[in-house]
């Protein structure tokens, strides 16, 4: 079955009349998926869409359109140029002809392509081991401590008995926003004082977790890539002090502004320089037509994603899920298939 099918099927299909209960209500988290990727949609599917009307059978032209749709999208070149090979020798050795054939083994391949390197991903903390240590990275702007907010905030909901650290000590006003958040949601901070060294910071936040038996603890670092090495050697001493004190891995998130395009790749290429990151966090989605960033980074780093922002409030930071982007994305091919 080929993609489009399996979402329609999954998403769209018509349930009969004994099904009618909790499976058959409006899924909210797909409907914030479909509107947050509103603008991306208009880049992809429906560019798609206007393709097959122009051509009744693939030729070179269509596929220069194509890549341009897929780079313009940001899906970035080096995805964009292995897709497209990919497309041209199917459509020779398959003699596929079809426009419409051609976007459907497309929407195959954007599926394939994410899941190569592991199908098993779990998105969300796991909690196997307490505290459950949350770093935070990212550069100025990208949203880093909202979504540190969201975050708390979805744990909190959850249960969780939720710590927040602002050991980002070097931007001004960087701890009283920790601050802020963390009097709003009626949960604890632990701050330092100004140009303190940030690991101490760290050191006395994740210590408090580990005493006062807190389940999750996020830590709010620097992102200062101006000056990498000084970064580098800041996240190394936090990395270490947190494992030293936890006697496990601490999960490490990057926050990528979805608006910069690739800019936001090369943020995270630097940045898997410096730590090991083992998430992204991807913010401001329903703001940009740039949605194939997402498929960037996997091709390009193979770092998963594992939370995307729909929007602005706090219920609008979703656990990321593939069939449910895809859906958003291709939702025009989709209906129309």
């Amino acid at each position: 079955m080929g993609l489009i099918k399996f979402l329609k099927d999954k998403f769209t299909k018509k349930k009969d009349e004994n099904s009618l209960s909790l499976s058959a209500k409006k899924d909210e988290s797909l409907d914030k998926y479909d509107k947050g990727l509103e603008k991306s949609r208009k880049q992809f599917s429906n560019k798609l869409d206007e393709l097959t009307k122009k051509y009744k059978l693939v030729n070179e032209d269509y596929f220069e359109e194509l890549e341009e749709i897929l780079i313009e999208a940001d899906c970035g070149v080096s995805f964009t140029l292995n897709i497209i090979d990919e497309l041209l020798e199917d459509s020779k050795n398959k003699k596929i002809v079809s426009p419409k054939e051609i976007n459907e083994l497309l929407v195959d391949k954007m599926f394939l392509n994410y899941l190569k390197e592991g199908e098993d991903i779990k998105n969300e903390l796991t909690f196997d081991n307490l505290p459950q240590v949350l770093l935070m990275t990212g550069v100025n702007g990208v949203g880093k401590t909202t979504s540190i907010a969201k975050l708390a905030k979805r744990y909190q909901d959850q249960g969780k008995k939720v710590l927040l650290v602002a050991a980002d000590t070097f931007r001004a006003g960087a701890k009283e926003q920790i601050q802020v958040w963390g009097d709003r949601l009626n949960i604890p901070v632990v701050s330092g004082n100004e140009n303190e060294d940030p690991a101490s910071v760290a050191y006395k936040g994740v210590k408090k977790g580990v005493e006062e038996n807190f389940d999750l603890v996020i830590v709010d670092t620097a992102g200062r890539l101006q000056n990498k090495k000084n970064l580098m050697d800041e996240l190394k001493k936090i990395y270490n002090v947190t494992k030293k004190l936890i006697n496990h891995e601490p999960e490490s998130f990057l926050v990528i502004d979805a608006t910069t395009g690739q800019n936001g790749v090369l943020q995270a290429k630097a940045f898997k320089e410096l730590v090991n990151i083992t998430g992204i966090v991807i913010t401001k989605m329903d703001g940009t037509s740039k949605g194939g960033i997402i498929l960037a980074i996997r091709e390009e780093l193979g770092i998963p994603v594992r939370f995307i922002g729909l929007g602005e409030k706090y219920t609008d930071l979703e656990e990321f899920d593939l069939d449910k982007y895809l859906y958003g994305l291709c939702s025009g091919l989709i209906k129309d298939e």
